[in-house]
């Protein structure tokens, strides 16, 4: 808590110093929601030397250096992204608090990873990862405020400022914080974001150099869900149960946590610069260096023996760590006639797991995964008119760490409007660490199978649409094989309990999405339906056939075009399927194919509107809740959310 107020005083510092030395500003006439390059600031700075700004010049990237323009428009994607997780988030069912996981509705099975991954994936929705991370080069200081009302007692706030020192130098600071007390017993989140982020580059440009430091605490109330016996009462709309607070819950006394702080540097100089386009070669070397150290905890007072099976000690306390260290040296070349080529080495050290061993009659389950190996890995990118081809490539030289992946792309631009993608992917490495290793004081979860569990090896091919006139469509075809997932195992004290199982024969999963707006006039109806289908012999991987989202909305400037207003409804749809269930201990989905859930239908009225550079949302979420029936779920046993009417903004200045 200290450290939270140390942020916020430190923001406020900040912003007070810059506001003292600069004069306000003029703000130009908002604009009318179409491009975010026609917004401009007129800033009159204090030696009274007028020079004018645009919105266009405030950019942002990330760690890969993707470079766009901060949009401050109001638009329908914009509606879409004004949740939790601040992204689009279709193909997310969310649970019943803002801040608790999202169970998934579909799989993107391309993954460059060649390592295993960081288990508790239930966790990390609202997880910023590196390539999430972002920086900035702004002319004038810029802050964003975003704010969202929550469940019951509690808010949620996220406060970002960032500003360039000097023409070379930006930094930014920014912390995201909830608390929300939620609908059901034992449900409240607690979760922080800080993250500090910041670019140098010489005035010859020839070094640059970018780093973050990123620190979060995720904090969940587990409840286990509603008790089969309250199933009835919930669906059947009992009155006595329209206070969710009155359900008893599976349990009342259990929390988990994930922790962790990242720390990243990458910089590069150009041995070999080029100048202009008669200067065909460049030759940059690049240093990048990363370390993370995070942990994920689960406590309970008292064993919930009914739920997890047998325990050894009379309260629960788990805790699993990860260290991982990676650093890499590459060499990138540039050149006219052959395009841009990248080779390196990487090299990791990895700490994974437990302060303690677990004796069991005829197994020993050991407390640790450490290994340390190198890497070599490379890119390549060519444009050739309107054909654009990339490629890149990883490879774990380790014999325990066996991992690589290839992931390739060739983009045609087919005229002005339309442009076709396609690609091949192909990885293979070992499932994340919680199916290798994992150890609990519940008897029952505890195993290691890092010597017997293979590869998840993974072939996809993908091809992509985009038109303006037409529609946007993307289409992927993945075979997996040894595909590794959580499943309900009765080799154990009791029945049902979560277990890590591999799927033996290989499954291949289709997916189709396609997205198109129609207009007339102020109107718009804009739709996004996605087709999805799996074929194995066994049913391990389980999605909907069919998920789909439609708005109906009317936009227009009113007021002499002083105000952008949004109104209209939104409806969220997925076909029943077996839904995955959830296991809080593990904070893992796993698959079963007991009970069949979905086909429920999700309106949401929104009014949105936007006042200079603010933006603001009104939403009543599910207000169909009351009258096309109880039957929503998230997962089983764990109800979706009722009717409730959301409030938030987003705030923008530019001194």
């Amino acid at each position: 808590m200290r450290f939270k107020f140390f942020i916020i005083i430190i923001f406020c510092l900040f912003s007070s110093e810059l506001t003292s030395q600069v004069n306000p500003r003029k703000v130009a006439k908002p604009n009318n929601g179409k491009s975010p390059s026609r917004d401009s600031l007129s800033i009159k700075r204090t030696k009274e030397v007028k020079k004018e700004a645009s919105i266009d010049m405030y950019l942002l990237f990330n760690t890969e250096a993707d470079t766009t323009v901060v949009d401050t428009t109001l638009s329908i994607k914009k509606d879409y992204k004004f949740n939790y997780l601040q992204d689009d988030n279709f193909g997310l069912m969310p649970f019943s608090n803002i801040g608790q996981t999202y169970n998934t509705l579909s799989f993107n099975t391309a993954n460059n990873e060649t390592n295993p991954v960081f288990g508790s994936r239930a966790r990390h929705f609202n997880y910023i990862e590196k390539n999430n991370t972002l920086y900035y080069e702004v002319p004038t200081p810029w802050t964003r405020l975003t704010y969202k009302t929550a469940f019951e007692q509690g808010q949620m706030l996220d406060a970002f400022f960032t500003v360039n020192l000097s023409r070379q130098f930006n930094f930014s600071i920014a912390y995201k914080g909830l608390r929300s007390l939620g609908k059901y017993q034992n449900s409240l989140t607690s979760t922080g974001n800080f993250r500090f982020t910041s670019n140098y580059k010489t005035k010859n440009n020839r070094y640059k150099v970018r780093g973050h430091i990123v620190m979060q605490d995720l904090l969940n109330e587990e409840n286990g869900g509603l008790l089969d016996e309250d199933i009835e009462n919930f669906t059947s709309g009992n009155e006595e149960f329209i206070d969710r607070s009155v359900f008893d819950m599976n349990f009342q006394n259990a929390e988990n946590i994930l922790v962790g702080k990242r720390f990243f540097i990458n910089h590069s100089y150009d041995i070999i610069k080029k100048k202009d386009s008669l200067n065909k070669n460049s030759l940059t070397i690049i240093n990048e260096t990363i370390f993370e150290d995070k942990y994920y905890q689960y406590r309970q007072n008292s064993p919930s023996v009914d739920y997890f099976g047998n325990a050894f000690t009379s309260s629960i306390n788990d805790k699993v760590t990860l260290e991982d260290f990676r650093s890499s040296f590459s060499l990138a070349y540039s050149n006219n006639v052959l395009g841009n080529l990248k080779f390196g080495i990487d090299y990791t050290n990895i700490n994974y797991g437990y302060n303690s061993v677990v004796l069991f009659p005829t197994e020993i389950i050991p407390n640790r995964i450490k290994t340390s190996f190198f890497g070599a890995q490379a890119s390549y990118s060519k444009t050739i008119n309107s054909i654009n081809i990339n490629g890149k490539a990883s490879l774990n030289l380790s014999d325990e760490f066996v991992g690589s992946y290839i992931d390739t792309n060739l983009g045609f631009k087919l005229n002005d409007d339309i442009h076709i993608d396609g690609g091949l992917f192909i990885s293979s490495r070992l499932p994340n660490y919680n199916f290798l290793l994992y150890q609990s004081d519940y008897i029952d979860y505890n195993w290691y199978n890092f010597e017997d569990f293979r590869n998840v090896n993974t072939q996809q091919i993908r091809f992509n649409v985009s038109s303006d006139k037409f529609f946007d469509a993307s289409l992927d075809i993945s075979n997996i094989e040894n595909y590794t997932y959580f499943g309900i195992s009765s080799d154990a004290t009791r029945d049902n309990i979560v277990k890590p199982l591999q799927y033996s024969n290989s499954l291949q999963y289709l997916r189709v999405k396609a997205q198109k707006e129609f207009r007339v006039g102020h109107f718009a109806l804009d739709n996004t339906i996605m087709y999805q289908n799996v074929i194995s012999d066994e049913d391990v991987l389980n999605v909907p056939t069919i998920i789909t989202r439609n708005t109906l909305y009317y936009s227009n400037q009113i007021f002499k075009k002083a105000m952008t207003l949004q109104t209209g409804v939104t409806f969220n749809y997925f076909t029943k399927y077996n839904m995955n269930g959830y296991d809080p201990l593990l904070a893992e989905f796993y698959t079963q194919n007991e009970t069949e859930l979905g086909g429920f239908p999700r309106l949401d009225f929104f009014i949105n509107a936007k006042v200079r550079q603010t933006r603001i949302f009104l939403k009543a979420e599910h207000f169909n809740s009351s009258f096309t029936g109880y039957d929503y779920f998230s997962a089983p046993n764990h109800p979706y959310r009722d009717f409730t009417i959301r409030f938030g903004l987003v705030w923008d200045f530019f001194l």
